[in-house]
C-alpha cells in the first residue's frame, strides 16, 4: 500500500510540474495528498481541466485563420535555376506555355507580346546589320571605302543629315583616288550616281545634274579614246588590257570565294560605258523636263543623243557584227524605253507629229503588255492632237528612225486622226482586260481607266456627248474602285466640259 502511495504522489508530483507550466487558467487548483481516493480525484480534475479549457481551442482557430507568413526570398542559387536554359526551353514546350497560361493568362500574353516585340526588333537589327555591313554593295569596296559609305548611306537613309552624307560621299570618292581604283568601273562610277540619286532626293536638282553630266562625258571620252586608240594602232585591236598594278592586302576588297575578279576586255568596257552613258544621257534629259528646272532645249538634246547613239551602235553591230569580248549591247526594252522618254518630251511641247513615230517603235521594242497599254493610250492622246500636215513629209529636228515611219498609211486629215485615236483607245482598253494572272500589275488596272476617259475625250470631240459622259462615268466608277485619284480628277473635268 505505502508503495502504491509513494508512486501515485510522483505522477501527481508530475502533473503539477507541467500544470505550473501552463497559462495561470489552466492551472489555478490546489492539490492535496492525503489519501489515494484523493490522489484519483485530482487526476480526473485535471484531466476534466485539460478537456475543458474551450477558451484555447477558440484562440486555437483564430491563430489558425490568420494569412500564412510569406515565403522566404529565392536565394541565388534558385534564380539561376529558374532562369537556365533548361528551364526556358521546358516552358517553351506546349505543354509548359499551357501551364502557364493557366496560372497567370495576364502575364502569359503580356510576356508573348514582349517577346515578339524583342524578336522584331532582333530581326530588324540583324537585315540593318547584312545590309550595312555584310551586302556585296559594300563587301566589293575595300575597307575604307565600304565604311565611308556605310555612313553615307546611313545619313542619306536612316538618319538623314545633308552635311554628313555629302562628306562621306566626297571622302569615299576620294579614297577611290587614293587606292587608284579604275575611275571607270561600275564601282566608281556607282558611287557618283547614287551621289546624283541623293542630291536629287534632296532637291538639289542642279547638283544632281552636274554630277550626272560629268559622268556621261567621263564616259563619253574614254570611249572616243579608245576608237581613236584602236585606229591609230596604239591599242591591240583585240581590246587585250594592259597590266594592272596589284593592290596591298589592307586595299584589296572583300571577294567571295565563288567570285573571280578577271581582267576587262576594252571592247567589253566600251559597251559598258557607251551604254552607261545612254542612260545617263537619258536622266539628264528627265531632270532637265523637271518643273523644277524646266530646260526643254536641254532635254531634247540628251534625249535625242541617247536615242540616236543607242540606234547608231545597233546598226554598226548589225553591220560589222559583235566582236569577241564585246559584250551584249542595250536590250529592245532599254533601247524602247529612250525612245519613249523623248516621246514623251515631244509630247509635252505639243509635238505630236514628232511623237507618234517614236510611240510605235517604243511600242514594237516593249514586251510587258501592261506598258504595252499605257504606249497605246499615249498614241491614242497624240493622234487626236496630232497636226495636219502631208504624210510624206520629212520631219524636221527629229531622230532618224522617225523618217522611217511616215508612210503614206498615216491618216492626212482631222478624221482621219480622230478616228486612229478611237482605235488606240479601244486597243488599250481591250488589251488592258485580256491581261490575266501575274502578269496584270497596277498599271493595267490606271490604264484601263486612262482607256475610258480617252474614249470619252475622243467621243466629245466627234460631238458624240452622250456616248462620253457614259465613258467618263465608267472612268470615275473604275478609277475609284482602284484608288487612282487622277483618274477620278481626269474624268470629272471632262464631265464638266461637256
Amino acid at each position: 500500500m505505502a508503495a502504491s502511495r509513494i508512486t501515485a504522489c510522483r505522477a501527481i508530483d508530475r502533473l503539477c510540474l507541467r500544470q505550473a507550466i501552463r497559462p495561470p487558467a489552466a492551472s489555478s487548483t490546489a492539490f492535496r495528498i492525503s489519501s489515494p481516493s484523493s490522489a484519483i480525484k485530482v487526476c480526473r480534475s485535471v484531466q476534466l481541466r485539460h478537456q475543458s479549457t474551450a477558451k484555447d481551442s477558440n484562440n486555437g482557430l483564430k491563430k489558425s485563420n490568420l494569412p500564412p507568413p510569406p515565403p522566404p526570398p529565392p536565394t541565388i542559387r534558385q534564380i539561376l535555376r529558374a532562369l537556365s536554359l533548361r528551364t526556358l526551353l521546358t516552358s517553351l514546350t506546349p505543354s509548359g506555355m499551357k501551364k502557364m497560361f493557366k496560372d497567370s493568362p495576364e502575364e502569359f500574353v503580356l510576356a508573348m507580346v514582349i517577346l515578339a516585340g524583342l524578336a522584331g526588333v532582333s530581326i530588324y537589327i540583324i537585315k540593318l546589320y547584312f545590309d550595312y555591313f555584310q551586302a556585296r554593295q559594300f563587301t566589293k569596296y575595300p575597307p575604307p571605302i565600304a565604311k565611308s559609305l556605310r555612313r553615307a548611306l546611313y545619313y542619306t537613309n536612316i538618319s538623314p543629315d545633308a552635311n554628313l552624307a555629302r562628306k562621306y560621299y566626297k571622302q569615299a570618292l576620294e579614297q577611290c583616288n587614293e587606292l587608284q581604283m579604275d575611275p571607270f568601273s561600275d564601282d566608281v562610277l556607282g558611287i557618283r550616281i547614287q551621289t546624283a540619286a541623293w542630291l536629287e532626293k534632296i532637291g538639289n536638282y542642279q547638283g544632281a545634274i552636274t554630277v550626272l553630266d560629268s559622268v556621261m562625258k567621263d564616259c563619253i571620252r574614254w570611249v572616243e579614246w579608245f576608237e581613236k586608240s584602236v585606229a591609230d594602232g596604239t591599242v591591240d585591236k583585240s581590246g587585250k588590257p594592259p597590266a594592272v598594278e596589284v593592290l596591298s592586302q589592307d586595299q584589296r576588297p572583300t571577294v567571295v570565294d565563288e567570285e573571280e575578279t578577271i581582267p576587262e576586255n576594252l571592247w567589253r568596257k566600251r559597251t559598258r560605258l557607251l551604254a552607261k552613258a545612254v542612260g545617263t544621257s537619258t536622266k539628264l534629259g528627265a531632270l532637265y523636263s523637271d518643273e523644277h528646272v524646266l530646260e526643254p532645249e536641254n532635254a531634247q538634246a540628251r534625249l535625242t543623243w541617247a536615242v540616236e547613239t543607242a540606234l547608231s551602235e545597233s546598226r554598226r553591230r548589225h553591220k560589222e557584227g559583235v566582236k569577241k569580248d564585246e559584250g551584249p549591247w542595250m536590250s529592245p526594252e532599254e533601247i524602247g524605253g529612250a525612245m519613249e522618254s523623248l516621246a514623251q518630251h515631244y509630247e509635252s511641247k505639243s509635238q505630236f507629229h514628232l511623237a507618234v513615230p517614236l510611240y510605235f517603235q517604243a511600242l514594237r521594242l516593249c514586251a510587258n503588255p501592261c506598258h504595252r497599254v499605257t504606249i497605246m493610250n499615249n498614241l491614242a492622246v497624240a493622234f487626236a492632237q496630232h497636226p495636219i500636215q502631208p504624210s510624206l513629209e520629212v520631219i524636221p529636228n527629229a531622230p532618224s528612225t522617225s523618217n522611217v515611219l511616215v508612210n503614206p498609211e498615216m491618216p492626212t486629215d482631222r478624221a482621219g486622226f480622230l478616228d486612229a485615236a478611237k482605235n488606240w483607245a479601244r486597243n488599250a482598253y481591250s488589251h488592258s482586260r485580256d491581261v490575266k494572272g501575274d502578269e496584270r500589275t497596277e498599271e493595267c488596272d490606271e490604264a484601263c481607266a486612262v482607256a475610258l476617259t480617252n474614249m470619252g475625250d475622243i467621243a466629245a470631240l466627234l460631238g458624240k456627248k452622250e456616248d462620253a459622259r457614259r465613258r467618263f462615268q465608267q472612268a470615275i466608277e473604275m478609277s475609284k474602285r482602284i484608288g487612282f485619284g487622277p483618274g477620278v480628277a481626269q474624268a470629272e473635268a471632262g464631265l464638266q466640259k461637256l
